[in-house]
């Protein structure tokens, strides 16, 4: 007998001819999905009916709050951790690093952040593989261990648990192979059902705009960030978002373990790219003024930079990943501790001159071949490859000044980068155009 709420590939083809879905049949299909009974094939074919028809905003909150209700849903009030709860979220880009420095930040300035992040999707870096890069670090630790990470350093940035809206868990791998990441109320219901599951009192998005965002038009990417808003605000959790630039890479180096050493870097001040710190403070600062911790933007802003030049910031990523299994030194000794590729090569430009645009998202991609990221939901992927010191918009490039530099697990792996390598960036002799604020433009939920 079927379900009430009907047969999975009954609801497929409805939703695949253009109808509008039910709460209690779209909760039907995410419990199939949590408990088996939806195969992989009809999981895809679902996301894909849904990537074509989209859904309509009552869908949308339907599926979230299935999403959401698919497993735990955590209670901070009885721990008593004397602080708002605060997260951020991004919708993904190439270099972005920006939650493993934000989330100690803000937990330097009172907050408490349980970050639930995802793994890299397409193109894009993800959270979860940097992290995977720091030896013994527990990424997707059980309930009790992620509760008291939190009360310990103040933020604890960890992986869908099984316990977390698993439903998310299971498609999240699925739209990664099958050209559905870029669907808005999948991103929408995927991104909020987890923030929902881990209890906040609010939350500040970073939408991605730009050739490496996985949403390159500012349009797509304001309609993302109204749905978002939109939610969210329907759920009752205070959110606002920032649409920030992705039409380079952000901060110096691509790739997992080379982005948690540059976050490292900009931590304890031994190197900071403005564009990096600049997004990373914008919403920090954000989420402060969200949380109640400070009155104003200026306010919450002052407090960020004392964080960071404190060196508090640093000692709360220091405390979490301890907590969570890795190194208790790895702030003081990080090229001790993270893997490093075998193979490092200096790629010169075909010719001199000043760097007038870079396509991101063939640096991402180049960091996929290498093995830095995932071409099928079960590749493995080799935390240790990627691109150091990878030159951005206005840098002066030549013989002395490389485009970037590859590292690979072997020499052909190598070579076979720097063509790549050369066609996403663009050299001219003439001066680049004036580079724009990483921060384009702040968006308030609806009243």
């Amino acid at each position: 007998m079927p379900p009430a709420w009907g047969a999975p590939a009954e609801l497929i083809r409805r939703k695949r001819d253009g109808a509008i879905l039910t709460e209690d049949e779209i909760a039907g299909l995410v419990a199939g999905i949590v408990d088996g009974s939806m195969s992989e094939g009809q999981i895809a074919a679902f996301a894909m009916a849904v990537y074509f028809r989209g859904m309509t905003r009552e869908e949308c909150v339907a599926l979230t709050r299935a999403m959401t209700g698919s497993g735990a849903v955590l209670e901070w009030a009885s721990a008593g951790l004397g602080g708002p709860i605060l997260d951020k979220h991004s919708t993904g880009g190439v270099g972005d690093k920006v939650s493993l420095v934000l989330a100690p930040v803000v937990a330097a300035c009172g907050g408490f952040v349980p970050m639930v992040s995802g793994r890299g999707l397409g193109h894009t870096g993800g959270t979860l593989d940097k992290l995977a890069s720091i030896p013994g670090y527990d990424a997707t630790p059980g309930l009790a261990r992620f509760r008291a990470a939190v009360r310990a350093a103040g933020c604890a940035i960890i992986g869908q648990t099984a316990d977390l809206a698993p439903a998310d868990r299971r498609l999240y791998a699925i739209r990664d192979v099958t050209a559905t990441t870029d669907s808005l109320p999948l991103i929408t219901a995927s991104i909020l059902s987890k923030k929902l599951a881990s209890g906040l009192d609010a939350l500040v998005m970073d939408v991605k705009v730009g050739s490496g965002a996985l949403l390159p038009s500012l349009d797509t990417a304001t309609a993302l960030a109204e749905s978002l808003l939109a939610v969210a605000s329907g759920a009752g959790l205070p959110t606002a978002a920032l649409l920030t630039d992705m039409t380079q890479a952000l901060g110096h180096h691509v790739g997992n373990a080379l982005e948690v050493r540059e976050a490292v870097e900009l931590l304890t001040g031994r190197r900071r790219d403005p564009r990096l710190h600049a997004v990373t403070a914008a919403l920090a600062s954000e989420l402060l003024v969200l949380g109640g911790l400070h009155r104003d933007a200026a306010e919450a802003a002052a407090a960020v930079e004392r964080a960071l030049s404190s060196g508090a910031a640093a000692e709360r990523f220091a405390r979490m990943v301890a907590a969570l299994g890795g190194p208790a030194d790895l702030v003081e000794c990080p090229d001790r501790h993270l893997p490093q590729a075998p193979v490092r090569l200096p790629v010169a430009p075909a010719r001199a001159g000043t760097i007038t645009q870079v396509d991101a998202r063939a640096l991402g991609l180049l960091v996929v071949r290498l093995g830095g990221g995932r071409q099928r939901a079960e590749d493995s992927i080799d935390h240790a490859v990627g691109l150091v010191d990878v030159g951005g918009v206005e840098d002066a490039v030549g013989g002395d000044r490389p485009l970037a530099v590859v590292h690979a697990r072997s020499a052909a792996d190598a070579e076979a980068a720097v063509a790549m390598l050369r066609a996403a960036i663009t050299v001219s002799d003439r001066p680049a155009a004036a580079v724009r604020s990483p921060v384009l433009r702040r968006m308030a939920a609806p009243c």
